[in-house]
């Protein structure tokens, strides 16, 4: 239990931080934000997954976990798209990045200190990491780009090139470059190791800070149009993919003990900050992410401490 509650604590104070610069530094506020967000996206986020990518044992996370964690992603968002569209009638537009944040989760943060602690090993954070840079984050960044150019943002750029820039862009590079050194055991040297390293362990706090300064001057549920929304992402992403994941890792992949609590509390981890830094880069609304992220870190800490109690 230390470690769950140790890891929702440094989330909380990060994100803190955040708030409070935004709350007391006025003048710097816009121009701070305005920094954070190309420097996390272009360098920090980067490193950061090429750090973790390459510092892991693929091959010994390809074959149960990370198909998972796959499978329960796509459940998840496409229930989402299903519901959203069918009682909320939300517009093309909106859906990609709701279903992204109902279905993308704060493994590289909150995911390693519970793995380490609840679980004694990283291999169900690294296989949801697999799952979601390689696999997820490159198809709901296509998604948004296709989004993008129907609301007029990209209409001059062909359609391929838009696609390609969407999937090539620096944290998928990054990822895969990463996954290419775990796979054939490539080595950085110490000497690029080290700055690349400080730049990866940057991005997390940063990511944290700069969603904690966007907090500032909202009101969460305050927009009734997209309240729903909301709702329905917070609820299918806290209570519904834990459920999926432990129905898939039990009844279909026959995971017991240790290896079914560590699929389901990844499951059940909040959103990542990330996917609201994604639909600002894309100049979609963040609404939904936003208020999905704060709501699923703010609901997940039970849920968890529950699926430890029931499963251990």
């Amino acid at each position: 239990m230390q470690g769950v509650l140790q890891g929702f604590a440094v989330v909380i104070i990060l994100i803190g931080i955040g708030f409070f610069t935004a709350r007391y530094m006025p003048r710097h506020r816009e121009a701070i934000a305005k920094g954070l967000t190309p420097l996390i996206y272009y360098i920090t986020n980067p490193a950061l997954m090429f750090i973790l990518l390459s510092g892991t044992d693929l091959h010994a996370v390809v074959g149960v976990f990370t198909p998972i964690a796959l499978i329960t992603a796509v459940v998840t968002g496409g229930v989402f798209a299903l519901l959203a569209k069918v009682f909320f009638k939300t517009p093309l537009q909106r859906i990609p990045a709701g279903a992204m944040a109902t279905s993308y989760v704060n493994a590289g943060n909150i995911g390693v200190p519970l793995a380490l602690y609840a679980v004694g090993s990283t291999t169900p954070v690294v296989s949801v990491l697999a799952a979601q840079l390689l696999i997820i984050a490159p198809l709901y960044m296509c998604l948004f780009a296709l989004v993008s150019r129907h609301d007029g943002a990209n209409d001059s750029t062909p359609l391929g090139r838009t696609i390609l820039k969407s999937v090539a862009n620096p944290v998928t590079i990054a990822t895969f470059i990463g996954a290419l050194f775990s796979w054939f055991s490539f080595k950085l040297p110490e000497v690029l190791h080290s700055p690349v390293q400080m730049l990866g362990d940057s991005s997390i706090p940063l990511l944290l800070m700069a969603f904690g300064m966007s907090l500032y001057g909202q009101k969460p549920l305050a927009d009734k149009a997209l309240r729903g929304e909301v709702l329905l992402g917070a609820g299918l992403k806290v209570l519904f993919m834990p459920v999926v994941a432990f129905v898939l890792a039990k009844l279909v992949f026959g995971l017991q003990g240790t290896d079914l609590l560590g699929v389901v509390i990844m499951a059940a981890l909040p959103t990542a900050q990330n996917v609201l830094l994604f639909s600002q880069q894309f100049r979609l609304n963040p609404v939904v992410p936003r208020e999905v992220i704060l709501s699923s870190t703010l609901l997940t800490l039970p849920v968890v401490l529950l699926a430890t109690f029931l499963l251990t």
